[in-house]
């Protein structure tokens, strides 16, 4: 399904998006708030794509290609362990270094927002490295509580790293 805002138009992700994506995941301050070191090959990440894609496919997963109404590529927002016996799912978001601070964020996360509820989703996740304080600023001003707090739960760059986990009741 194709979700549209003011200045945003989320489409499902595709495997053409592959090397839009590349971009993102191999840039180590984007990846530096993310569970995983960056990705140097871009083969890698049409890999990882492709299998997003059959996620979808499954039905699983939820994965959509953020652009500005210009069409240009801002990032990419997903529903992952989507439980339909329970209708909750986490919500990650990642948008572009260049377009941080211009409000797609919380543009396309709100979009997402109103989408899940209309699916039926009752209940959404989102986890946060601790200091990733523009995306803890998003998710509270789109109304998701902090939940708890999980001490040492990413390896990182040779450390263990905390998260926050937020939620949110639709």
């Amino acid at each position: 399904m194709i979700l549209e805002t003011e200045r945003l138009i989320l489409a499902p992700l595709t495997v053409e998006d592959a090397p839009l994506i590349y971009p993102f995941l191999s840039d180590a301050e984007v990846m530096s708030n993310l569970d995983q070191e960056p990705i140097e090959d871009p083969d890698e990440v049409a890999s990882r794509v492709a299998a997003q894609v059959e996620e979808m496919n499954a039905g699983d997963a939820a994965y959509w290609a953020v652009r500005h109404a210009s069409g240009a590529f801002l990032g990419y927002c997903e529903f992952i362990d989507i439980d339909k016996r329970h209708d909750r799912a986490e919500l990650r978001f990642v948008i572009d270094r260049e377009s941080w601070g211009q409000g797609f964020g919380s543009e396309a996360v709100g979009a997402l927002l109103a989408h899940a509820a209309s699916e039926g989703l009752k209940s959404l996740v989102a986890s946060v490295h601790v200091g990733d304080n523009r995306a803890e600023r998003l998710l509270e001003k789109l109304g998701f509580k902090a939940a708890g707090y999980l001490k040492g739960a990413v390896h990182r760059d040779g450390e263990r790293r905390d998260r926050r986990l937020y939620g949110l009741e639709l």
